[in-house]
Formats: structure tokens, C-alpha cells, sequence
């Protein structure tokens, strides 16, 4: 029995003995973890920035949806008349519904890509790229009807309208009063220029006048009006006495400078 005794006396060393080797070979392993939780943070940094990069470009297409509901709502209540303008043109009333349709989805995509990428939420993120999806084919859509009737985008189609519809600045039909508003508010003539009006309805009902009155230069505003014998003189054709730049630019040049000041 004593030797029995020792015998486990002495085993118990050799146990032990064997404990380091099993300590080294938890801690390579804990090294070897080590390293992944070294790779995860790496990762994790990573996908962080991809989360507030998709933030970012989200917000700018919030912003775009924003602005071009903006645009759309603006065009249909504006009190200079852009609205009849547009509806005298089905192709261009048609389109302003677009532009709010597509603000609103730009709107919507943004706003859902915002939250699901601060949220990190999976359905959000669907909902996110279907509407991408459809975006996008809408907006190929959108570029065949383009190109299918772009004839009717042209100035040569505005300046053709304007011919045959335009009566003149006393009228009071929907086209002709809208085209006096907008030359009277952007301080231009006709589509392209005064020419415009050459073997134009409005000729053939005044035929002693070049130009509408609403072309010549200070009038329509309050505490400009011209005197009579200028305004003789701009009717006539005097260049010095009227607007010369064409209402396409004109609104061309407003919408750009519009759209870079609210970029600005």
C-alpha cells in the first residue's frame, strides 16, 4: 500500500510537467484568434466607411428628388403661367408629371437609403435597390419617348406654336396671355428673336407692327412704361427699343443660374 501511495505521489509531477505544452498550445490558438479579431476590426472600419459613403450619395439623391418636386409643383402653380405654356404642348404636359413622379421616387429612394444604411436594416435596403430598379427603367423610358418625339422638344416646334397661335399683346386667350407673361417677365421676344414674328398670325392681325408690345423695352413694368413715340418706334422694328434675346434662352439661362445658385 505505501508503494502504491508513491507511485501516485509521483505520477502527479508527471501531470503537471505535461500542463506547459497545453498552455503554449492555448495561447498559439488564442494568437491565431487574436489575428482574426485583428481582421474583423480592419473589416468592421471598412464597412463603415461604405455605410456613410452610401449615406452620402443617399442624402445627394434626396436632395435631387427634393428639388426636382420643387420644379414640378412649381411649373403647375406658378402664377407667371408656365402651366398653360406646358399644356398647350400634350408632350410637355405629360412630362412635368413625370418630373414630380420621378422626384418623388429620387425622394423616396433617398430618404430609404439614407435610413437603411444608418439603421442597417435588410428590408429598407431591398425596398432600396427595387426602387433603383425601377428608376432605371423608367429612365430608359423616359429616354425613348425622348428620342421618339423629340421633334416636339425643339425650339423649331415652340417657334412653329408660336406662329400660328400667338394673336398678340391685347388678346386674351390662354396661349397668347401666357406668352405675354413670359416675355414680359424674362424680358425677351418671341422663341428664338423678334423674327419669330415674321409671317406669323400676329402679323397678319397687325400688320403695321413688327413686334408685340409686350417686346419693347420697359414695358409691362410698373414705373417703366415707355412713351409713346419710343414705343412707335419699337413697334416699327427699332433693334435699339426692344428685346432682342429669344424667351428659349432666356428660360434656358434662368433654370441654369437657378440650379447652380442652389448648388452653390
Amino acid at each position: 500500500m505505501y508503494c502504491a501511495v508513491r507511485l501516485k505521489v509521483e505520477e502527479r509531477p508527471a501531470t503537471r510537467s505535461r500542463a506547459p505544452p497545453e498552455t503554449n498550445h492555448l495561447e498559439s490558438l488564442t494568437g491565431v484568434q487574436g489575428g482574426f479579431s485583428t481582421g474583423n476590426s480592419h473589416g468592421g472600419d471598412c464597412l463603415s466607411c461604405i455605410k456613410y459613403l452610401m449615406f452620402f450619395f443617399n442624402f445627394l439623391i434626396f436632395l435631387g428628388g427634393s428639388f426636382l418636386l420643387g420644379v414640378g409643383v412649381w411649373v403647375l402653380v406658378d402664377p407667371m403661367g408656365f402651366r398653360e405654356i406646358v399644356a398647350a404642348n400634350p408632350l410637355l404636359f405629360t412630362g412635368v408629371y413625370i418630373i414630380l413622379a420621378m422626384g418623388a421616387m429620387l425622394f423616396l429612394l433617398g430618404f430609404l437609403g439614407c435610413c437603411g444604411a444608418i439603421r442597417e436594416n435588410k428590408c429598407l435596403l431591398l425596398f432600396f435597390f427595387l426602387l433603383i430598379l425601377v428608376i432605371f427603367l423608367a429612365e430608359l423610358a423616359a429616354a425613348i419617348l425622348a428620342f421618339v418625339f423629340r421633334e416636339h422638344l425643339t425650339r423649331e416646334k415652340f417657334t412653329r406654336d408660336l406662329k400660328r397661335h400667338y394673336q398678340g399683346h391685347n388678346n386674351t386667350d390662354v396661349f397668347t396671355s401666357t406668352w405675354n407673361a413670359l416675355m414680359t417677365t424674362f424680358d425677351c421676344c418671341g422663341v428664338n428673336s423678334p423674327d419669330d414674328f415674321e409671317e406669323s398670325l400676329f402679323r397678319l392681325l397687325s400688320p403695321d407692327m413688327m413686334v408685340p408690345g409686350v417686346c419693347c423695352q420697359g414695358n409691362g413694368h410698373p414705373g417703366d412704361a415707355v412713351d409713346d413715340l419710343s414705343r412707335d418706334e419699337c413697334l416699327r422694328g427699332s433693334m435699339e427699343l426692344r428685346y432682342n434675346k429669344g424667351c428659349y434662352s432666356a428660360v434656358v439661362d434662368y433654370f441654369e443660374t437657378s440650379i447652380y445658385m442652389a448648388g452653390a
